[in-house]
């Protein structure tokens, strides 16, 4: 979506209350993002917390059955909770209707020995604790790309540099792409540069910050940004479906990933959580509709990226280690 459109988007509300005196600020031009996506869209669509093969399968036809278009698929319980079968049976499913693929790499604190996490500090929270956690992820990421997966889901900057290295030494696929997860989503311009530097190829964002603050980080860097829409309650909950199109106009590029709030976790999964996994992730699509629809009764849901597209076009990298 270009400033221009975005500017011409009808805002929430905006006739009738200037109808009775409140008039709706103009928006500002220097806010817009001057960044996109290579293939020249602001936004694309992500639906979180698919726990497995019949959940995707799951996602696919709800999305069709309510013409959600989806970009990315992303997975939260990790690579080495699923069998290879799993993750052969999602590839080739993604792969079929040219969604991208993301799962979670490895070993994460809160599911290891550590006691920390359960602190009220929370310690180190989600990342990779000590030497074998790393090498756990590291073989996630192995096992993960050898099976056809593209796009790697991390909680560690170490691990995101690490893999990094390993993608630009050849290790690691070169289309293979890192996303930064939300549980370690930095909160300020500096940071998600620095993110952006040790290979991130999308950073998730705490669904908490203002719209100046998404403007703020516009202004240092162009690595494309995930957003909950809707966040899960373990990330406070929030719920922003009517700030939306100023969401894309100021965060683009922009993944709009559709969340569920007042839903049990799912994490790690198992067949034991089956009807909830499966009933959240209709629920998800169901959530995109209503975002999307939104953006239409609003004139603003022009800029989206082509169905297919998932690579984030040129970033500015640290130097690779020797």
């Amino acid at each position: 979506m270009s400033a221009s459109s975005s500017a011409a988007a009808r805002r929430p509300g905006a006739e009738a209350l200037a109808r009775i005196g409140l008039p709706t600020p103009a928006p500002d031009p220097a806010d817009a993002s001057p960044h996109a996506f290579p293939d020249g869209g602001s936004w694309r669509t992500e639906i979180p917390s698919v726990e497995g093969p019949e959940a995707l399968a799951t996602v696919l036809g709800e999305s069709a059955r309510l013409d959600v278009p989806v970009h990315r698929i992303s997975q939260g319980s990790g690579i080495w909770m699923l069998t290879d079968a799993e993750i052969t049976e999602m590839v080739a499913a993604c792969a079929e209707q040219d969604v991208e693929l993301c799962l979670f790499t490895g070993p994460r604190g809160t599911w290891d020995t550590g006691a920390a996490t359960r602190s009220d500090s929370g310690g180190g929270g989600l990342r990779a604790r000590g030497h074998d956690a790393l090498a756990g992820c590291v073989e996630d990421a192995l096992r993960a790309t050898e099976l056809g997966v593209r796009c790697l889901l991390v909680a560690d900057e170490g691990v995101l540099w690490t893999l990094h290295r390993l993608r630009t030494d050849g290790v690691l696929p070169a289309d293979t792409t890192l996303k930064v997860s939300a549980l370690i989503g930095p909160v300020n311009p500096a940071s998600y540069g620095v993110f952006e530097r040790l290979g991130a190829d999308s950073v998730n964002v705490p669904s908490d910050l203002t719209l100046s603050q998404l403007t703020e980080i516009r202004r240092r860097s162009a690595a494309p940004m995930d957003f909950y829409v809707e966040a899960p309650d373990d990330l406070g909950g929030f719920v922003r479906m009517y700030e939306v199109a100023e969401l894309i106009r100021r965060g683009a590029p922009v993944y709009l990933k559709f969340g569920l709030s007042r839903a049990q976790g799912i994490y790690p999964y198992g067949a034991h959580l089956r009807d909830h996994a499966l009933a959240t992730a209709r629920e998800r699509v169901r959530r995109g509709r209503l975002v999307l629809d939104l953006l239409a009764r609003h004139g603003a849901d022009g800029g989206m990226s082509p169905l297919g597209a998932r690579l984030p076009g040129a970033l500015r990298r640290f130097p690779a280690e020797a």
